[in-house]
């Protein structure tokens, strides 16, 4: 058996201890990269942690420790109200916004993680006060990401036309955006239609009081809160949660229409310790929306780094307020920060022994271009929910020249399909974004929610590859 093969066996096993044992699949992912490391691909100790993502640990750490403050000072609460303001009510535009603005940052430069990074926290807060599915609200900050993230002043849209610049193959920069913004724009319609956008309309405009904290809710004001007419956003203990019956929050496929504990809300959530503040601007809370400010700026205006712009804040906060920030360090999602830094240490492992580009010139030399066009695809979809998208795409493009040289595929439609599998599968729990959604959640079971985030990954991944390559691929465009 090769040792490519072996390494790839071994993921599996490490997927199914996990899934039936119920151990961390990250501490799991460490122990197989000791093990395939050092046994089969004959590395050291230097060689299996140059995979270990230092900059993604960094990145979870910060964000989470920036608005684990936010909520503990109340400043998330005021940003949901202002929120819910600023659409005169209706949440469920909620969702577009936040898809629309994570949208806007990438299409305008900003790194895929990094936008996820400044508005996944906001638009999960205001997910758990309002009682929408985290999974919706999730997912559609991501496909808001990968929406914009192929303009050609993008970051991934620029690497991948200078890929294509690179190999002489024919392209087209507005082709390669519309490609992704319509179909993750489709994709998020599906998702608002599944996971309760419809009776998120029927809610109707909603009010936060002034009460707010645990116990400010969204009282209703236009159709009703659902069957129950309970408020939108108070839960029966009168927290922030919505423990409420049925209220038009949106599930897991499959479960739609479940009370709000089935899409992973915890009770007792929503108060970030505001409770009994209102939603006044207090000195710490000016502070903080001004941490938040600054790091939008830096990210996007100085290009800093996003995890240590984040710590950086996070500690001057913690300095001058210390009260409000005793907790934080100990909200950082850590579960999650272990889980994914050990599932990309061991890809690492198989980036730095063959394994992946091994897979990729396997399938290159299958006879049938359009066989190999689908199964390259989805090399790219499955690879990327664990790794780089940008990585991918730039070995996986190369790669299809051989056959695209012969003509009989369409180097626009296959650049643009490799380009999309690639990066709508960043929903993934595994990848930067996913991680970042999952670990940004509050008031979550986060194993629940984990498990949501990877079918939903799964079902993207087995799904839209085979949906681009049709479309794109097949009619030979290009």
């Amino acid at each position: 058996m090769s040792p490519e093969l072996i390494s790839i066996l071994v993921l599996v096993v490490v997927f199914v201890i996990a899934t039936t044992r119920s151990v961390n699949m990250g501490a799991l992912a460490f122990a197989a990269a000791f093990g395939v490391g050092t046994l089969v691909a004959d590395l050291d100790a230097d060689g299996i942690f140059a995979g270990f993502p230092g900059d993604l640990f960094v990145v979870l750490v910060g964000v989470t420790y920036l608005f684990a403050i936010a909520r503990a000072n109340g400043t998330t609460d005021w940003l949901v109200h202002a929120a819910v303001r600023l659409v005169r009510g209706r949440v469920a535009l909620i969702p577009w916004v936040m898809f629309a603005l994570t949208g806007a940052l990438t299409a305008i430069g900003a790194v895929s993680p990094a936008a996820v990074a400044i508005v996944a926290p906001i638009a999960l807060s205001f997910a758990t006060r309002y009682s929408i599915s985290p999974l919706l609200m999730g997912t559609m900050v991501v496909h808001g990401a990968q929406a914009g993230g192929f303009s050609p002043i993008s970051i991934y849209g620029s690497i991948v036309n200078g890929i294509v610049e690179r190999e002489k193959l024919p392209g087209s920069e507005v082709g390669l955006f519309l490609a992704s913004l319509v179909a993750n724009l489709l994709i998020a319609a599906v998702l608002f239609a599944v996971l309760g956008g419809r009776k998120l309309w029927a809610r109707g405009a909603v009010t936060p009081q002034d009460g707010g904290g645990s116990g400010a809710g969204a009282r209703s004001t236009g159709t009703g809160a659902g069957p129950t007419g309970t408020d939108a956003g108070a839960g029966s203990d009168g927290s922030g949660a919505a423990l409420g019956t049925g209220s038009g929050t949106g599930t897991a496929p499959g479960t739609e229409g479940a009370a709000p504990a089935a899409v992973a809300v915890r009770p007792g959530g929503g108060g970030g310790g505001a409770e009994g503040s209102g939603i006044r601007l207090t000195p710490a809370r000016t502070a903080t929306l001004a941490a938040l400010v600054a790091l939008v700026v830096a990210v996007l205006g100085f290009d800093l780094d996003a995890g240590l712009s984040a710590v950086t804040l996070a500690v001057v906060l913690s300095t001058a307020w210390p009260d409000d920030s005793r907790r934080a360090v100990g909200e950082i999602a850590w579960s999650t920060v272990l889980l994914i830094c050990g599932v990309l240490t061991y890809v690492g492992v198989l980036e730095e022994m063959g394994t992946i580009t091994w897979a990729g010139e396997g399938v290159g030399g299958i006879g049938v271009p359009l066989l190999a066009a689908v199964l390259l695809c989805y090399i790219g979809a499955i690879v990327s929910a664990f790794a780089s998208s940008v990585g991918i795409m730039g070995a996986l493009i190369p790669l299809a020249v051989p056959f695209l040289a012969q003509g009989e595929i369409g180097a626009v439609g296959m650049v643009a399909a490799l380009a999309v599998s690639a990066t709508v599968v960043d929903v993934s729990p595994f990848s930067t974004n996913g991680a970042l959604v999952l670990a940004a959640a509050p008031d979550v079971d986060r194993d629940r929610f984990f498990r949501q985030l990877m079918v939903y990954g799964g079902i993207v991944v087995a799904a839209v590859p085979a949906l681009v390559w049709l479309v794109l691929v097949v009619p030979g465009l290009g």
